[in-house]
């Protein structure tokens, strides 16, 4: 889990990347919930968090260009 400090610190190119990689996670947990595999359901929540986090700093980067 990255802190939003640490978010704010990247570029945009970063941010990016950053974002496909959670998204292709939240992929993976998803799946491994719906075959029974996963056992922490709370990561879930934070990689969902950390989406909404990157997607809120680019709209503002975006913006503010």
């Amino acid at each position: 889990m990255v802190k939003t400090k640490d978010l704010r610190a990247m570029t945009i190119d970063e941010l990016e990347a950053k974002l496909t990689e959670n998204k292709k996670e939240q992929f993976n947990l998803r799946i491994q919930q719906s075959t029974g595999q996963l056992t922490n359901t709370a990561q879930i929540r934070k990689v969902r968090r950390e989406i909404a986090r990157i997607n809120t700093l680019l709209s503002e980067r975006k913006k503010n260009s």
